[in-house]
């Protein structure tokens, strides 16, 4: 069953958040993740949220897509990240 992680992203140094997204890339691409939105526009229909990027990735399963959040590649990545945004990810089964 597929799922999606789903990052609510409030970019805080954006020279610094470059360099997770290079890396983050290839890491999400490794485990089969497809990008479903990244950036754009988004609208807030009901309640409070502090980011200004929502990021939707597709994987095959919960399980490949906590596979690429444990990953040493992603795990690179989040270093680069640390100080660079405020973040949270939620992983979702798909219906």
């Amino acid at each position: 069953m597929p799922a999606y992680a789903i990052a609510l992203v409030k970019v805080n140094n954006p020279e610094q958040f470059k360099e997770y997204a290079k890396l983050a890339g290839p890491a999400v691409d490794k485990f089969g993740g497809r990008v479903l939105a990244r950036g754009g526009i988004a609208a807030v229909a009901e309640g409070n949220t502090a980011c200004d990027r929502v990021v939707v990735t597709e994987f095959a399963s919960v399980e490949a897509a906590k596979a690429c959040y444990d990953s040493p590649a992603y795990l690179e990545a989040q270093s680069k990240r640390i100080g660079a945004a405020d973040f949270t990810m939620l992983i979702v089964e798909g219906a």
